[in-house]
């Protein structure tokens, strides 16, 4: 089985619990205002790996890995776009007793049946989500990410019901996802999940404005700045004070 893969960094700390061999796929349609994975937008292209490939580089970091309560982390890019990729991948990852995560937006989530079977086989393998939920307001949404939030909703709540542990992650733009309307009412969802185990707020950065210019595009957000620590720790407050952690 083969996968379109961006890139793999070997010792991720930030994507799941423990070192984590992250791998970055290739593809999404979502193409979210501050993205900093620009260069992963397009759908297939990028380099062409096998699991065998992968599982061969990945045990010679298992010692690492291991040792830290780690695992593999596939992001990108949308993950979900290779589902049958992410299958055999984590069958093999599951035969070495490596713990298993997804980093998603949920942006491709569909009801049709063969993506609805391919994802319950997926999920059988997947030890944690962590779920990019970009923001709570259908139009604003739209704005933000080229794309409705409706399928997103309905993915987080498949999640909830299949009980598989998510963390849940929210960038924090400036005059744009910051709203503390909004904040209310994506806390007021996120606490009708019942598998949420971390929430992070993850605070709008430049650091991939060289690839938007480097792709010949126009980056939009140009005139914002970072939130400061303490509107971070507000948005926190306001999305975890109704919410039980499993």
């Amino acid at each position: 089985m083969i996968g379109n893969i961006h890139s793999i960094e070997t010792f991720g700390t930030v994507d799941g619990p423990g070192i984590r061999y992250v791998i970055f796929t290739q593809g999404c349609l979502l193409r979210c205002q501050f993205c900093h994975n620009a260069d992963t937008w397009e759908i297939g292209t990028g380099k062409q790996m096998s699991v065998a490939e992968i599982i061969e580089d990945l045990t010679s970091y298992l010692p690492f890995i291991e040792s830290s309560g780690g695992g593999i982390t596939v992001s990108g890019g949308e993950p979900l776009l290779q589902i049958p990729f992410l299958i055999e991948l984590f069958k093999e990852c599951k035969k070495l007793g490596i713990h298993t995560a997804i980093d998603s937006s949920g942006g491709c989530y569909s009801t049709a049946p063969l993506f609805q079977e391919q994802l319950s086989e997926l999920l059988t393998y997947t030890d944690l989500i962590l779920l990019d939920v970009k923001h709570i307001n259908r139009k604003k949404h739209i704005t933000l990410t080229g794309m409705a939030n409706d399928h997103i909703i309905e993915f987080a709540r498949l999640l909830s019901e299949r009980k598989i542990p998510v963390w849940i992650r929210h960038v924090l733009v400036p005059t744009i996802s910051d709203d503390e309307q909004d904040l209310n009412e994506l806390g007021d969802f996120i606490s009708t999940l019942k598998n949420v185990k971390k929430l992070e707020i993850l605070p709008y950065h430049k650091l991939g404005v060289y690839k938007w210019e480097a792709l010949g595009l126009d980056y939009p957000l140009k005139d914002i700045e970072p939130p400061s620590d303490e509107k971070v720790e507000k948005a926190y407050q306001i999305l975890t004070k109704k919410l039980t952690f499993i």
